[in-house]
């Protein structure tokens, strides 16, 4: 299995506005923690030790970078 790079979110604007809803609220360093949950949770969940190199390469490639 190789990392979806492609849009694969049905609703990506709905997701946006729940994901910045979920923050709402939060100082900087529950914020953080939330985002460290969920990537956990949503790593565990892929479970392919390929995929989440990938991803986390993916994610390295594009730090500092502007989003």
């Amino acid at each position: 299995m190789s990392l979806i790079t492609a849009p694969n979110i049905a609703d990506v604007d709905g997701f946006y506005a729940r994901l910045l809803a979920t923050h709402r609220g939060l100082t900087d360093a529950e914020s953080a923690a939330l985002n460290a949950r969920l990537i956990l949770i949503l790593a565990n969940h892929v479970g392919d030790a390929t995929v989440l190199e990938q991803a986390l390469a993916l994610a390295r490639d594009g730090a500092g970078k502007p989003a």
